[in-house]
């Protein structure tokens, strides 16, 4: 697997501030453009859209994390990022406890050569199981940098 690859070094944020949560996806959509991940025209219809979901169903997981994930329109291949809210970001979550890991996945609409459909449920898979690994959370939230996010996403995806 290599799940761990549609996740870009440059989106991941170890230090989000936001006051509430949709400040952080507009952050979050933010360093997905600037990593090139998104292109800078899908970023309105992008933070639309996350937004749109979150009015709907809170993604928050639980146990500290959330997972805003949404099907994109004009996107070729799945983006993703892990991002620490070190002050914690209230969410919504299923147990009330505010937000301090934050996976966001933006997927295109219809399966392409770029993109399984299939795959994409066993990326959304894996993230759930590391959202329920207390070892995961705490590495994540201990993580200095951008590069050992990633790296830990590597490590957990060999584990």
């Amino acid at each position: 697997m290599d799940h761990w690859k549609h996740f870009h070094p440059v989106a991941c944020l170890r230090d989000v501030r936001a006051g509430d949560k949709e400040a952080a996806l507009g952050i979050l959509v933010d360093a997905l453009v600037h990593s090139g991940a998104l292109d800078v025209t899908l970023r309105e219809r992008a933070l639309a859209a996350l937004v749109t979901r979150e009015r709907s169903a809170s993604t928050g997981f639980g146990h500290g994390v959330a997972i805003p994930h949404v099907r994109l329109n004009g996107l070729a291949e799945t983006s993703a990022s892990l991002s620490v809210i070190p002050r914690g970001c209230e969410w919504g979550a299923i147990d009330g406890e505010p937000v301090h890991l934050v996976f966001t996945v933006l997927r295109p609409e219809r399966s392409s050569d770029r993109h399984d459909s299939e795959r994409h449920l066993e990326l959304m898979r894996w993230i759930a199981r590391l959202a329920r690994s207390s070892d995961f959370r705490a590495l994540a939230l201990a993580a200095r940098s951008r590069a050992a996010l990633i790296d830990l996403l590597r490590g957990m995806e060999a584990a």
